[in-house]
């Protein structure tokens, strides 16, 4: 099969893009208004840019009406109407269910916290807070927002990091068995990464 994507459905390149990039981590972004609401949500267009400066992207569609998720409003630049910060916290086997929940809409200021059973703790460089549950957690600077057709591709600067002391040894090497993190696959299915296998002089970056 030869598939042309400019001759294709959007929901056909959507449906063979989430099925064969995968797994996919999840970035579950916790942000905040200029009015002080705070918003939690996850996004499985997600991944590392680079380890020096220690930069993130992940991608938010707009809505089906054209206008802006929470999400993407509140981490534009000051300059934009956003407070150009948030928090990426991961999306790990304990609390997975909260992460599906948070996807769901809510109206504008309204915070998924008040919907789920997760906490915030203040964090400690930006004015959004992470997830108190969650093992990580990256304080973000929006670097860069880069439009894409209906997308836009956010760029964070990790201006600090929360790590679970048990997570990492003394060469900050993650133990990722007990991190237990979880992959989003096609549709409604998620996946287990506890599977691990070892490729002596492995793919690179």
């Amino acid at each position: 099969m030869e598939l042309n994507p400019e001759m294709l459905e959007p929901s056909a390149c959507y449906k063979l893009l989430i099925g064969t990039v995968v797994p996919r981590p999840i970035a579950f972004v916790s942000s905040i208004s200029t009015t002080g609401n705070i918003n939690l949500a996850p996004f499985s267009y997600f991944n590392a840019v680079s380890h020096h400066p220690l930069v993130l992207a992940f991608s938010v569609a707009l809505k089906a009406d054209g206008s802006e998720k929470d999400t993407l409003r509140n981490v534009r630049p000051v300059s934009e109407g956003g407070t150009g910060e948030y928090v990426i916290n991961l999306a790990v086997e304990p609390y997975i269910r909260q992460v599906a929940e948070a996807s769901e809409s809510l109206p504008y200021g309204e915070s998924e916290f008040n919907h789920i059973d997760l906490t915030t703790v203040p964090s400690q460089l930006v004015q959004a807070p992470r997830v108190a549950e969650s093992p990580v957690a990256f304080e973000c600077r929006t670097l860069q927002i880069v439009p894409i057709g209906t997308f836009n591709l956010v760029l964070g600067e990790v201006v600090h990091l929360f790590v679970r002391d048990d997570l990492v040894d003394e060469n900050y090497r993650v133990d990722t068995q007990k991190l237990a993190p979880v992959g989003r696959m096609a549709g409604n299915n998620y996946c287990y990464t506890d599977r691990q296998f070892t490729i002596p002089n492995g793919l690179s970056r």
